[in-house]
């Protein structure tokens, strides 16, 4: 079908002393052809895809693979001292946040280590970011924990020391170390803490795949999804989670650690119910470590700038609590609880539990989305900041596999993380190289020092881990700025933040991904809507109620609507147009009907002819306007339903001699009209390119009748 805008329209208009005639000139514009059928372009996309040429075979490796790019141009000179420095410096700050997110996780500290060992290597090996550290993520661990603990439950691992205290001989041993649901001979050799790497390994694995999945079906567009507020309110609601589940080991409490929905608030209330249970030494403990680890941090932050690298507080923390613990027999006097033995080298490879994986395949969902929305987020935001381009799609690569193949080596899943991404950019990182050198800080540790932390007590840990939080506590802070600038997305961060904490970190996912969808309907549910005015000496139409000094043109309303035109908002589009143009056709229509029939029964029953008169006034009371221009330019696309009711209103209006004009309309909404059959034969002139262009035609459509009226 050819476009209607290829059409030139003349209208006459009424002679004058300076000029006899005048013409309203149409662009001519021609539609592309669309010279392939969609069988054509699907074919041509698997050829091209399922080709395979030498050189093509070199692009994809390469491209899969990016550190066989970058890695040959390394400048060594230049680059080599800001990785190394950077390196151990997050190394050195990476070994006590992955003992103590283990805790987090529901793991033992080794683990910790391990996956942050593990993750750097791999992300060194597939990333495209030269910036971001990629580890051990306290809402992902927390996470990771909450699946844990249910599945330990499940398995019959859930008994507390207390009730294992009455078992005496084979029955305690037994219930300390078996399923009691799945006692095989493979089984009995895998205690409460194995069993616990187990289930995070394989929901780790499970993660991954739908990770790398993503990247290959390219369905990162699931991460637009997940606005700034919504994973910022997402955290900091996650943080009050985290800080509620250490809250047992600042006060040396022995609780089981409660999930599902309302966690937060059944934890608080166990807490409470056995608070004359606190381990004083652990209290004090905790509190000392919280007086060095705050003022230390703020001080790290506050000077940062005048700080060649910030000063590793957690771990001079943690050297000494060691010692203070080990020198002072603080387990065995005071009954503080410790890390325990912590091996060095390596576990053997082992698969994941693939029964196991029916349990954890629908919690792997949120875990997966979240860790990789905020990785490639973070990627962006660095390589924006540094002036080199990441693939959104490789990223996705690098931390599915950063997940799939450490789930093997007994690992939990991981994400980039802010916090340490911030110090390693600020200690000269240039290259992942810096990523390398973490991972040897972290070799050194698991070979040789992690024994030495025998003695180190959890309230160390669980203080180490809420200090971390207090980034994202602090977003309160920026609640007064984020309401000025967006009141939406503020209720959006609130209804996120508050679901999180309350409910629980998945549902809270779900819950604000759920609202903030429902804020963008309901905005173009309810849009802007306002009549237009001519700004003197120009051909632009601005909005009446937005700025003062502007012209209105006599007989012609111009109204724009700022949103799509679907089923959703054809009612709000109506009632809008009737509210500021102060007409509604169906109202008068039926005006003139009912005063038509009263005419016509008076003259029938021979009443005065006052009365007859004043009904005629009122069929006959002017509109004050001939013409309505509709400025579409806010409205991305049609729908059938706003199709119909575009239709409606131009008719409605034409009964009542008000003609309606379409005007910037984008190619969609054209095609939309053309397939809709909007416009029928001969009256396609009536849509125009700009508003000026539909008030010139009205304007002189409306002086050519009147000279056709007065001759």
């Amino acid at each position: 079908m050819a476009e209607f805008n290829n059409v030139h329209s003349v209208t006459e208009m009424p002679e004058g002393d300076d000029a006899k005639r005048s013409f309203h000139h149409r662009m001519f514009l021609e539609p592309q052809e669309k010279k392939r059928s969609m069988k054509a372009l699907v074919v041509k996309q698997a050829k091209k895809t399922c080709s395979c040429t030498p050189a093509k075979v070199k692009d994809y490796i390469f491209s899969f693979f990016p550190v066989l790019q970058w890695l040959p141009k390394y400048k060594l000179r230049e680059y080599l001292l800001g990785d190394v420095m950077s390196g151990v410096i997050v190394g050195v700050l990476l070994v006590p946040q992955s003992i103590a997110y283990s805790l987090l996780a529901g793991q033992e500290p080794i683990y910790g280590l391990y996956t942050s060992f593990f993750a750097s290597i791999i992300y060194f090996i597939f990333g495209t970011s030269r910036h971001i550290s990629v580890g051990i993520f306290g809402v992902i661990c927390l996470m990771v924990g909450q699946v844990v603990d249910r599945e330990i439950q499940r398995a019959g691992y859930d008994l507390e020391p207390a009730a294992l205290s009455v078992l005496t001989g084979p029955a305690a041993y037994m219930n300390t170390t078996v399923s009691p649901a799945n006692r095989t001979s493979q089984e009995l050799l895998c205690d409460k803490s194995c069993y616990a790497i187990t289930v995070g390994a394989t929901m780790t694995f499970i993660a991954g795949v739908y990770q790398v999945a993503m990247g290959f079906f390219q369905v990162g567009f699931v991460s637009v999804y997940l606005s700034d507020s919504l994973l910022s309110g997402f955290v900091t609601g996650a943080s009050f989670t985290i800080l509620t589940s250490q809250a047992k080991y600042l006060l040396g409490l022995s609780i089981p650690r409660s999930n599902g929905v309302g966690s937060l608030i059944t934890t608080w209330i166990n807490i409470f119910r056995n608070i004359h249970k606190t381990n004083i030494c652990d209290l004090i403990t905790s509190f000392l470590c919280f007086l060095v680890l705050i003022p230390t941090k703020e001080l790290n932050e506050h000077f940062k700038s005048r700080l060649k690298a910030p000063v590793p507080v957690e771990l001079f923390v943690i050297v000494a609590a060691t010692l203070a613990s080990h020198f002072g027999k603080l387990r065995e006097t005071y009954g503080s609880s410790v890390a325990g033995r912590i091996p060095t080298g390596f576990l053997p490879p082992r698969p994941p539990d693939w029964n196991l994986i029916p349990n954890v395949a629908l919690d792997a969902i949120p875990i997966a989305i979240i860790g990789f929305a905020i990785t490639v987020s973070l990627s962006e935001m660095f390589a924006k900041k540094h002036g080199y381009s990441v693939k959104a799609n490789q990223e996705m690569y690098a931390i599915g596999f950063c997940n799939i193949i450490p789930s093997f080596f007994h690992c939990f899943t991981t994400s980039a993380a802010l916090a340490k991404t911030l110090v390693k950019e600020s200690t000269g990182c240039r290259t992942q190289v810096s990523g390398m050198v973490t991972s040897l800080v972290i070799l050194l540790v698991l070979l040789v020092i992690a024994p030495l932390f025998y003695s180190l007590q959890k309230c160390v840990l669980a203080v180490i881990t809420i200090v971390n939080l207090r980034g994202a506590l602090r977003k309160f802070k920026d609640l007064p700025k984020m309401w000025h600038l967006s009141r939406v997305d503020t209720v959006i961060w609130l209804v996120t933040m508050a679901a999180s904490a309350l409910i629980s970190t998945e549902i809270g996912l779900l819950v604000g991904v759920c609202f903030s969808m429902l804020c963008v309907i309901f905005r173009t549910q309810r849009p802007e809507a306002p009549l237009l005015g001519w700004v003197a000496e120009s051909e632009t139409y601005e909005s009446l109620s937005a700025y003062k000094n502007l012209q209105t043109k006599p007989g012609i309303m111009v109204f724009r609507f700022e949103a799509p035109l679907y089923y959703i908002n054809k009612e709000c589009f109506k009632s809008t147009l009737y509210k500021q143009t102060g007409v509604n056709p169906v109202w008068v229509k039926a005006a003139k009907k009912k005063a038509a029939k009263r005419m016509l029964r008076e003259k029938e029953m021979d009443s005065a002819g006052n009365q007859t008169n004043i009904s005629m006034d009122f069929v006959s009371e002017p509109l004050g306007f001939h013409t309505i221009v509709i400025d579409c330019c806010a409205v991305q696309f049609l729908d059938t339903a706003g199709i119909r009711t575009l239709k409606e209103v131009c008719k409605d209006y034409r009964e009542i001699d008000v003609q309606v004009l379409l005007a910037q309309c984008n190619p969609s909404v054209r095609s939309s009209l053309i397939r809709g059959e909007f416009f029928k034969e001969g009256e396609d002139h009536l849509l125009f390119h700009s508003v000026h262009q539909a008030v010139d035609f009205a304007l002189g459509a409306q002086g050519h009748s009147e000279t056709t009226v007065s001759k």
